[in-house]
């Protein structure tokens, strides 16, 4: 069995694009992953972006991949305690749903209370994603420093 998992993360910046593009990678290697969506790959080119139109079709069309996903990833590298909202949200929503979150926090420091309770996995290595087995959702807490 192979998984469908939705990919949260920011990519507002080159660091953050690369980082989600590595993410991707990992993703697109590992064996226990059937498909992923990542709403960097997803930006509904039809409308202009920001528009009315694309908002409604990016919500909806983001809802509808956390709903249809059985893990979500969320790369939570966030600059001192300015956690992403969008991210938080997507996590946020995947909890409430009953999904299993894995997290990726390459960059050092504490990690949200909200993120750190719930997570299914705690990486710091994009390498971990690539060989993690999605199928048997192995818990790995976070043990850290909690804001």
């Amino acid at each position: 069995m192979t998984k469908k998992i939705y990919l949260a993360s920011p990519f507002f910046d080159d660091e953050q694009i690369n980082r989600v593009k590595q993410v991707e990678s990992a993703l697109a290697a590992n064996d226990t992953v059937a498909s992923f969506f990542s709403p960097r790959l997803n930006q509904h080119e039809e409308f202009e972006l920001f528009s009315e139109p694309w908002r409604q079709a990016t919500y909806a069309g983001d809802v509808k991949a956390i709903e249809s996903a059985d893990v979500l990833v969320a790369v939570i590298d966030y600059e001192d305690n300015q956690v992403d909202p969008g991210t938080a949200w997507e996590f946020g929503y995947a909890v409430a749903k009953g999904i299993p979150v894995i997290v990726l926090k390459e960059k050092s420091g504490a990690v949200n209370l909200m993120m750190g309770v719930p997570l299914q996995a705690y990486f710091t290595n994009i390498e971990d994603i690539q060989h993690y087995n999605f199928d048997e959702l192995k818990t790995v807490p976070f043990s850290g420093e909690i804001f």
